[in-house]
């Protein structure tokens, strides 16, 4: 293992351990009880061990004559180490009952703190990774970290335990045997090859899953387009990169185990022939090899378990520096001292505005507009002119590079998110429904709304006889795909939320796009109902749409190139005007 990957492998389990913190007192009742329980356990055969002596020199007193076997003793030892083992299984199951409840809350606490953690995110981090990576974390990571903290730690810590008390114990019967049995132990140290093997197997994995998540998602696409065979070729690539490395962890991690049982053998015959030879030279007595070679049997299999246990860890720790780096990556600043947005009228000032996603690739280059409460401003322009962009910057989803934007002479950056975001409604061209009914997918518009508000802004929105002829009405369950309704009503669903919110600010971005004409023209007036003293960003492609805007701004390459009315733009013959008879050419 290279000196990068030991040292991650360090900083991640010294991670690990700061966060069970609130553990710590529950952990340290289990490594008590571990204790307790095993102690218990380690007696057991040296108990058992003179009760053979008891036997065996009961035999020998009854062929000279001087007696017989003290069966009264021989019980009275029995009882006491089935009492023992009795204690130690007791504490065992607390320990193990213990161990499931501090790895089942800790695990819930990962998930809540990622789940918190998507939401602090900038748009910009999952520009860069798949749902299925992400995704990843929350299922096959944390799920690794839940079953081997459960196994791992609970055995490591018995294990360990096991091992320190039977070396006092055969120390305690003869010291030479133990030195021989001791011989075995640095094999374990060559479990650390392994390490970097699983730290690729969940990469790998996290890969997979993305792969698999969008083939589930652009399924239709993938028919459509008859490309099923070039998605499974790419599927196929990465799953062969994950079972690579994972034949490589399974057969680094997995080969431990049977050598240490070899050589725990091998040592088992060694101790079995020096016991033999003690004996007969009077050294020890036949209840001590008794037990010597059952501590010796013992003795291997923590050994054993232990290589196996720390295989394990790896896993756990590679699935936790995964989780770890996403926690702690670069959340959206905080505003310090931020300014309350009250009685919001929607004068809005972009000024001298400049962004590009990537700091080397600058799209919008210097855009300033002067926005009065109250108008509809379109953005038009040809794909790539910065036309959604604009509104991502208006909410905060990016950082500029450059100028500022002012709402009601208050810069954005100078108000907390939510507080920015919460007097904006959108109605965007990829419509976003959840898995439940009608009547709370419009809610999601306004948590605290009644259902006969939620009705009431359907009707506005020219939805509501649709939502009337569906079989369960308002209470129909969208399905998680929402493919039990047509693109167009899903529009017409989203259309609707947004009336419901009722905001200060509206955006649409290309809203009507997904609707046939006869629709399309009862959304505009149901628009322009919604649009009536709100300040209102239309986006959109197709012009016709946005001929009673009170000012459309033209962008090309990330600037504005001209403004104004659509007869004013007309008049002037210029780009504008190449845009919009464009979209009537033959």
């Amino acid at each position: 293992m290279n000196k990068e990957s030991k040292v991650n492998f360090k900083k991640t389990f010294l991670k690990l351990l700061k966060d069970l913190k609130p553990y710590y007192f529950w952990i340290i009742i289990i490594l008590i009880f571990s204790c307790l329980g095993t102690i218990f356990t380690i007696v057991g055969p040296k108990i058992l061990g003179n009760a053979t002596t008891e036997l065996f020199e009961g035999v020998f007193r009854k062929i000279n004559g001087e007696g017989g076997i003290n069966f009264d003793k021989v019980y009275k030892i029995l009882i006491s180490m089935l009492i023992l083992y009795v204690i130690s299984a007791v504490f065992n199951l607390l320990q193990g009952i213990i161990m499931a409840n501090i790895s089942g809350k800790y695990t819930k606490s990962l998930r809540t703190k990622v789940n918190k953690k998507i939401s602090k995110l900038p748009l910009s981090y999952f520009d860069k990774k798949s749902d299925g990576e992400v995704l990843s974390l929350i299922t096959n990571d944390i799920d690794r970290i839940s079953s081997n903290l459960n196994s791992a730690l609970n055995e490591l810590i018995t294990c360990i335990v096991m091992v320190i008390g039977i070396l006092i114990m055969m120390f305690s019967i003869n010291v030479s045997m133990t030195l021989v049995t001791i011989v075995i132990l640095p094999i374990g140290l060559f479990v650390n090859v392994s390490e970097h093997h699983f730290k690729d197997q969940q990469d790998y994995l996290a890969s997979v899953n993305g792969k698999v998540e969008e083939m589930l998602s652009g399924h239709a696409v993938i028919n459509a387009f008859n490309a099923k065979e070039k998605v499974i070729d790419d599927f196929e690539q990465e799953n062969y990169k994950l079972s690579v490395s994972t034949r490589k962890s399974s057969f680094f991690g997995g080969i431990l185990e049977p050598i240490m049982m070899l050589i725990g053998n091998l040592g088992y015959v060694v101790i079995a022939v020096l016991g033999a030879l003690n004996v007969i030279k009077g050294k020890i007595t036949v209840g001590n090899i008794q037990s010597f070679i059952t501590y010796t049997k013992n003795f291997t299999n923590p050994i054993g378990d232990l290589a196996s246990i720390l295989t394990e860890l790896q896993g756990m720790i590679a699935a936790g520096e995964r989780v770890f780096l996403f926690l702690e990556e670069k959340e959206e600043t905080k505003v310090v001292n931020p300014v309350k947005l009250d009685n919001v009228k929607g004068n809005i000032v972009f000024k001298n505005v400049k962004f590009g996603y990537d700091e080397s690739n600058i799209i919008i280059n210097d855009f300033s507009a002067n926005i009065k409460s109250g108008k509809k401003i379109a953005i038009v322009g040809p794909t790539g002119a910065g036309k959604t962009t604009l509104v991502k910057l208006l909410l905060r989803f990016y950082e500029l590079n450059g100028g500022e934007i002012l709402i009601d002479d208050i810069n954005i950056n100078d108000i907390n998110r939510e507080e920015l975001r919460k007097n904006f409604g959108m109605v965007l061209q990829d419509t976003w429904l959840f898995s439940d009914t009608i009547m709370e997918n419009l809610r999601y518009g306004n948590l605290k709304a009644t259902d006969e508000e939620v009705i009431e802004a359907s009707k506005m929105a020219y939805v509501h006889h649709f939502i009337e002829t569906l079989p369960l009405g308002y209470n129909m369950l969208l399905n998680e795909e929402t493919s039990n309704i047509s693109g167009g009503q899903k529009q017409l669903l989203t259309i609707a939320r947004a009336i419901l919110r009722d905001p200060k600010i509206l955006i649409l971005d290309e809203a009507t796009s997904n609707v046939d004409t006869r629709t399309e023209i009862l959304i505009q007036k149901a628009m322009d109902k919604l649009m009536n003293g709100r300040t209102s960003f239309i986006i959109a492609h197709r012009l016709s749409t946005i001929k009673n805007a009170d000012l459309i701004l033209v962008l090309k390459d990330g600037n504005i190139v001209e403004q104004g009315t659509h007869k004013e733009l007309i008049e002037k013959k210029g780009f504008y005007t190449t845009l919009y008879n464009s979209q009537f050419e033959e």
